[in-house]
């Protein structure tokens, strides 16, 4: 039997079927929808697809977000269905891969109020996050703005009630289980700790965004006279 491009063995594709290897829907004429069980699944996902590319049928586009997988301007979809419904996938994704360091003045509206719902001081509220190593999990909501995973479960805290109008650019902010930065203002309702003055989306800048499926992130507090992560 023929070896599909994952190494998996090429037989009918099943769509949306529960084998061992993920669900796989066909999308318009010529994408795939592949769904997983978690955020942990979607980034070895991610990272297998964009590391084996070049042994892929030629994909157009390869777009991760919370629990899916898109692939769009898929040449054979057949084969490509095959090959990810046939196998397991890695539980975790790669530990390595680019770092990027944002330079980060905790003093946001909403620190205080996240340090009471960890039990904490502001002060170790900051080391909590601050300490922490960050990987994009997909992005969204607005050009340069990561969905970052790594706090552990319990930081995890909710939305505010009230979403503010505005928020500036460059709010570092906490929801649910994932932290982000803000790259322009806009309405938002994530709780803010501080902010930064590292521009996550420019056009002038190859590549515009900052952050990227698979990047690890640090947040590096900055204080005093230090400006590098905003004005006083």
């Amino acid at each position: 039997m023929a070896t599909g491009p994952l190494g998996a063995d090429a037989g009918p594709p099943r769509p949306g079927t529960d084998g061992p290897g993920p669900r796989v829907t066909p999308v318009g004429e010529d994408a795939l929808l592949v769904e997983v069980d978690s955020a942990e699944q979607v980034a070895a996902l991610y990272a297998l697809l964009t590391s084996r590319r070049d042994e892929l049928p030629a994909v157009t586009e390869i777009v991760p977000a919370a629990r899916t997988v898109l692939l769009d301007g898929v040449a054979d979809r057949r084969a490509l269905a095959a090959a990810l419904t046939d196998r397991p996938l890695p539980e975790h994704p790669p530990a390595e891969g680019p770092l990027v360091e944002i330079p980060t003045r905790y003093d946001g509206a909403d620190l205080a109020e996240v340090a009471a719902l960890w039990g904490v001081s502001a002060e170790a509220a900051v080391r909590i996050h601050s300490e922490a190593e960050y990987r994009v999990a997909f992005c969204g909501f607005a050009p340069g703005f990561g969905y970052l995973t790594g706090l552990p479960a319990r930081y995890e805290v909710p939305r505010r009630d009230t979403p503010r109008s505005s928020v500036p650019a460059g709010s570092v902010a906490l929801a649910g289980p994932y932290t982000g930065v803000y790259p322009r203002s806009s309405p938002g309702g994530w709780q803010l700790l501080g902010r930064t003055t590292a521009v996550l989306w420019d056009l002038g800048r190859e590549p515009a965004a900052l952050l990227a499926p698979g990047v690890r992130v640090r947040f590096r507090p900055v204080t005093g006279r230090d400006r590098s992560g905003g004005g006083p």
